[in-house]
């Protein structure tokens, strides 16, 4: 996601001081690092890439971020899987556009607290699939992708 759209991302998630995230497909660690920026009390990001990995773990020692940032080395299901009682209050996808699996965002959904907001970065061209007990509340285009909010009820 480039710097552009995560910066839209967080202004319009707006005050999220005090809640817990989970970046879903961690990639370089920016949404845990920017989550923290912003008042997040905690951020968990799941990456299966070992290079990536060792980058966010790199980065997350550079900025003293060890003790605000939880990185995994996992694939998103399995983790998802392995971790029923975590849930969060924001849930941030961005998923390989090449290698979406409903299943897996159906599965994120259930760790999303009540009243919780889930951002999903999503092909532009494509329509969003519904997921099971979340409303779409928002949506915004950049370019060849759009994000999409959902709220829990």
């Amino acid at each position: 996601m480039s710097e552009k759209v995560r910066g839209a991302l967080f202004n319009a998630l707006g005050d999220i001081s005090g809640l817990t995230m989970l970046d879903a497909y961690g990639g370089s660690g920016a949404m845990a690092y920017e989550a923290i920026s912003r008042g997040a009390a905690h951020a968990t990001t799941v990456e299966k890439s070992i290079r990536a990995y060792r980058t966010i773990k790199k980065n997350l020692e550079a900025l003293d971020l060890d003790e605000s940032v939880k990185a995994t080395r996992a694939n998103v299901s399995t983790w998802l899987d392995n971790n029923h009682d975590m849930t969060f209050d924001v849930i941030i996808a961005d998923p390989p556009y090449d290698d979406i699996k409903p299943n897996v965002l159906e599965k994120l959904a259930s760790h999303l607290n009540p009243d919780g907001i889930y951002a999903l970065s999503w092909p532009g061209s494509e329509e969003v699939r519904p997921i099971e007990g979340l409303k779409i509340i928002k949506e915004m285009r950049y370019g060849d992708s759009k994000l999409v909010f959902f709220r829990s009820f």
